[in-house]
């Protein structure tokens, strides 16, 4: 007998779903006056699918606007200046969502996980609120520091997880800090002494 696959993802994996799937769906001026739903959709599906999301991935209409209302309650976490706002807008949004902690398979289609969504069928906005409630709150629990944040550098914005033991991030990544710091010197430099 063949096992089943492995486990949909760690708690980190989780959470940089989350990230990811909010840089789709979050709402932002340079995207023009509407976003464009079917490009909108497969983004969705194609970042479901790179983080393990067996198929069939179908989003709906109805799903994605879930999806995009989920994703701006997930935002007020990122934007927590500190553990315990991020901790309470946690609370907050699994008050009333979240169900008791189970394991599934997916009818042995994965590996053991944990949910805390009303099923294995339950509407895709609730599945990834909670389960990206969980993550996060599992990461502000072992930090002590808020579980994400949105990118500062001014051209970017981009959600991130912080995994890491150190301070807080303040960007997305080496390639935005780099580009800042830069910035920074050529403003300094243009002023001259």
């Amino acid at each position: 007998m063949t096992p089943p696959p492995g486990p949909l993802g760690s708690v980190h994996d989780t959470a940089r779903r989350a990230a990811d799937l909010l840089a789709i769906l979050l709402p932002r001026e340079d995207r023009g006056p509407g976003p464009d739903r079917s490009a909108e959709r497969a983004a969705v599906i194609a970042a479901l699918r790179a983080h393990g999301e067996p198929e069939p991935v179908e989003i709906s209409g109805a799903d994605l606007g879930g999806l995009r209302e989920a994703a701006v309650q997930l935002a007020q976490v990122f934007a927590a200046e500190d553990a315990g706002t991020a901790a309470g807008r946690i609370n907050a949004l699994l008050a009333g969502r979240a169900r008791p902690p189970r394991l599934t398979t997916h009818g042995g289609t994965s590996g053991w996980h944990l949910h805390v969504d009303g099923s294995d069928d339950a509407p895709w906005a609730e599945w990834f609120l909670t389960s990206s409630c969980l993550a996060l709150a599992v990461l502000l629990a072992e930090r002590q520091a808020p579980p994400g944040g949105f990118c500062a550098s001014p051209s970017c914005g981009r959600p991130f997880v912080n995994t890491g033991r150190g301070a807080a991030r303040r960007y997305c990544s080496a390639t935005c800090g780099t580009r800042e710091r830069v910035a920074r010197h050529r403003t300094i430099e243009a002023a001259g002494p």
